[in-house]
């Protein structure tokens, strides 16, 4: 870290003045129909403003406004609004007097802003060092471009736990794409494929340990951060050098569409203007890079010549303009237990394995291996000569599919016995076609102010059924022109990109008879039971009201109807009208734990499995899912029981929605949690990490195990006799360091009601966890994982 920051500090003394020959102050706009209505960077490197993005499709973005080459369009290093462009009329960036600086799309729709509040008087400004900052006049920063990266990380520009960069959709739609660069759960810079279906981390190679790759996961700062002369520097002890290290360059760290991340430098081409140049890359053969093909299908490199996809034999294009959707099968491949196998030499697909042993296994036996299953579609069979014998390695999923003569397994690719025999044949590549897309295109008309009634009503409709883009004409068309009367059943829902349903507000006011059974209420909103049309009981959450958007609070929802672990109660929905928000899960009979603790219908094996399922589905939330979720309000209300008495935590995805004006979830404007169960950084004002759940989770534990409730302590009687009360976790602590006796101590704590009928072993290793989960300092605590891991060793020592 004192590499890091003397490289900090270099870089400051080379930087230019961050004062500014143009700035947006209050009441101002800027215009997307004006090109003049641009901020520009003291040093003249950048300009801030509208940038096309297709026909009629604006993003506010940044880019280097220095001489670009012929060959070669504006570099865009961040935009406001990449997935939600704007119309090129009426559209404009606006700085409030509120002190909130709002993107409107035709000056109707609020699609971005920055969430700032402030009396003082405020200005925009463009730092030469590509830097956009709202600031007050008196020189203190509200807000900052810095701090919500795109895809590209520029000098002195900070990648740390709260920020990453997500890569574009392709070279030429600058949506959101599938990769990501970030700090994992364990400190480590990684970069990860988020397809639509599936998610792999790939970068430092998944099979290496950290030492292997010479990462270091034990340190708590994540950051990272690339100076000007080509110097990138991490927390993890990742360090890498451009290949023109020493010069003093334009340059900029981008994680591009492919998902490679590469160094660039801007180098001068005299008359012709200047051009960016790769200087470093984390790969230099990108089949390695998972999702560059799709599922079912072939990455192969030739040096010079560059990546090739082709499908599987037996499989064809889905969309032949993405790559990245894959292939489907051409026939219907009903598998059977007498199908057979095509080799395929040099082919490695990497993952998704259907077997935990491959060891030791003979070509026959792993063939019976992916015969006996009906989700095997090929194995991989190859021959380990350090250690003597042959590995099986059977495919449920076909991905990240690389062809490579270095590689001296074979691929056996399962055949259907009703299409035998087969092409032994591969199909003829299809190179792949980086450039085939067409502009985002967004269909919109714009009226005249003289235009009312049933003459505009029947413009937008026209609009509508006419626009290109579709779902952002159905959304402003469901918002402001349909009626909840709507006699079409199919029209009344809406699915969102998670594919849970959309319900209608009257719908779910149906459902619960007007929010008439209340079963709880927290934080986040009041709980109903309902009975949805399908006669599902459902956990209905109505939120508290909020001015967030729809298209914010769809974002928000997507990432909650992802998760998906048997620990976690099951979503099913949601509502979004007007200004109400609404939340759809499944309904838990036997109610929450803090019912059944309360109700004593908790024996003591009930109790332990509790404890490790609620791990569990924590652990998940953690560390298993891609979007790190905390959930900030963990407490025996928030647990609930299903038929077999397994737990489902609930209210997993709240802390989400009520931070979305931060950048992820490791921050927070205000307090969360329930009185007895906050972790202290909460009271201290400190960095707020998952490790706020894990606190929270210990408390749980010690409430289940000694039957006191958390909220209200515990009455003791101090040494002159006076009634007094403790904490719960004070009382436990003080009780065993108290007791030199294990089991006298523990004796004193665990909740009578169990009548001493439990495993002193478990009850010893709960207790333990629990206390070590609740220690003061958060980088005392155990992981999530680790507690799993250290109730599953204790439940298999005594089976």
């Amino acid at each position: 870290m004192g590499t890091l920051i003397l490289f900090m500090l270099f870089s400051a003394l080379f930087a230019p003045a961050t004062s500014t020959n143009r700035t947006l102050s209050e009441s101002l706009s800027l215009s997307s129909e004006n090109p003049e209505d641009v901020l520009t960077s003291p040093n003249g490197v950048f300009s801030a403003g509208f940038y096309s993005v297709g026909d009629n499709a604006y993003c506010f973005a940044i880019w280097f406004a220095s001489r670009p080459s012929r060959s070669q369009d504006r570099t865009v290093v961040w935009m406001a609004n990449r997935d939600q462009p704007v119309n090129g009329r009426k559209s404009k960036l606006s700085l409030l007097r509120t002190g909130n600086l709002i993107l409107s799309d035709a000056g109707k729709f609020t699609v971005w802003e920055t969430n700032t509040i402030s009396i003082s008087s405020l200005e925009l400004v463009l730092y030469d060092t590509g830097n956009l900052v709202l600031r007050t006049l008196g020189g203190e920063n509200l807000w900052e471009s810095f701090h919500f990266p795109t895809d590209t990380l520029l000098p002195q520009q900070l990648l740390t736990r709260n920020t990453k960069l997500v890569s574009a959709r392709s070279h030429t739609n600058y949506s959101s794409g599938f990769y990501k660069l970030l700090f994992d759960i364990d400190n480590v810079l990684c970069l990860i494929y988020d397809g639509a279906e599936v998610s792999s981390s790939y970068w430092p190679a998944p099979w290496f340990s950290s030492s292997q790759t010479g990462r270091f996961p034990f340190n708590s700062s994540r950051i990272a951060f690339l100076d000007s002369f080509g110097n990138f520097s991490s927390s993890d002890k990742f360090t890498f050098s451009s290949a023109d290290y020493g010069q003093l360059l334009h340059r900029r760290l981008t994680l591009d569409y492919d998902g490679n991340l590469r160094l660039y430098s801007l180098e001068s081409l005299d008359e012709e203007g200047e051009m960016w140049v790769v200087s470093w890359q984390a790969f230099q053969i990108p089949c390695t890079i998972h999702g560059v093909c799709g599922a079912n299908s072939i990455c192969s490199y030739v040096l010079g010549i560059g990546r090739n996809c082709s499908c599987l034999p037996g499989y064809k294009m889905i969309n032949h303009t993405d790559w990245s959707q894959g292939c489907e099968p051409e026939l219907d491949l009903s598998y059977g237990k007498s199908d057979g196998f095509l080799p395929l030499s040099h082919l490695d697909f990497y993952g998704y394995d259907y077997n935990n042993n491959p060891d030791n296994y003979t070509l026959d036996k792993c063939k019976k291996l992916c015969l006996e299953s009906a989700e095997c579609k090929a194995f991989q069979y190859t021959f380990d000569t350090t250690l003597g014998f042959s590995k099986c390695y059977a495919k449920i999923q076909l991905m990240n599919g690389y062809r490579t003569p270095y590689f001296e397994g074979t691929f056996y690719l399962r055949v259907p016995e009703n299409i035998l025999p087969w092409n032994a044949n591969l199909a003829k590549e299809i190179g792949l076609n980086c450039s085939s897309e067409g502009p985002l295109l967004l269909g919109r008309v714009y009226l005249k102010s003289r235009v009312y009634g049933t003459g505009k009503f029947m413009l937008w409709f026209v609009c509508g059924l006419g626009g290109l883009e579709i779902v952002g004409i159905f959304l402003v068309w469901c918002l402001f022109i349909r009626t909840p009367n709507s006699s079409s059943a199919d029209k009344r829902y809406l699915l969102a990109i998670t594919g849970f349903r959309k319900f209608t507000y009257l719908e779910l006011k149906k459902a619960t008879k007007g929010f008439t059974e209340e079963i709880g209420r927290g934080a986040g909103g009041i709980v109903y039971k309902g009975v949805l049309a399908d006669n599902r009981v459902a956990a209905i959450k109505q939120l508290y009201e909020t001015n967030q958007g729809e298209d914010v609070f769809l974002a928000e929802v997507s990432i909650i109807g992802r998760l998906n672990h048997m620990n976690l109660t099951e979503m099913w929905g949601y509502c979004a009208e007007g200004k109400h928000r609404l939340l759809v899960s499944e309904y838990m009979e036997h109610g929450s734990l803090a019912d059944n603790l309360s109700s004593n219908s908790l024996d003591w094996k009930k109790r332990f499995e509790i404890a490790l399922g609620t791990a569990k589905g924590l652990s998940y939330l953690h560390e298993e899912c891609l979007e790190w979720v905390l959930h900030c309000d963990v407490k025996p209300e928030n647990i609930f029981l299903d038929p077999n008495y397994q737990p489902k935590v609930a209210d997993f995805g709240l802390s989400k929605l009520q931070s979305r004006g931060a950048n992820d979830n490791s921050s927070f404007s205000r307090m969360r949690g329930t009185r007895g169960y906050m972790a202290p950084e909460w009271v201290f004002h400190l960095p707020i990490t998952s490790k706020v759940d894990v606190y929270s989770y210990g408390i749980v534990v010690l409430e289940m195990v000694t039957g006191k409730d958390a909220t209200k302590g515990v009455h003791v009687i101090d040494s002159g006799g006076e009634p007094q009360q403790k904490g719960l976790l004070s009382w436990v602590r003080e009780k065993k360091k108290r007791t030199a006796s294990t089991k006298s101590w523990l004796a004193e704590i665990i909740d009578p009601r169990l009548k001493g009928k439990y495993d002193i072993g478990k009850m010893e290793t709960l207790i333990g966890v629990a206390l070590q989960c609740a220690e003061e300092k958060k980088d005392a605590r155990p992981s999530m994982r680790q507690v799993v891991e250290m109730l599953l060793a204790q439940e298999n020592d005594h089976q």
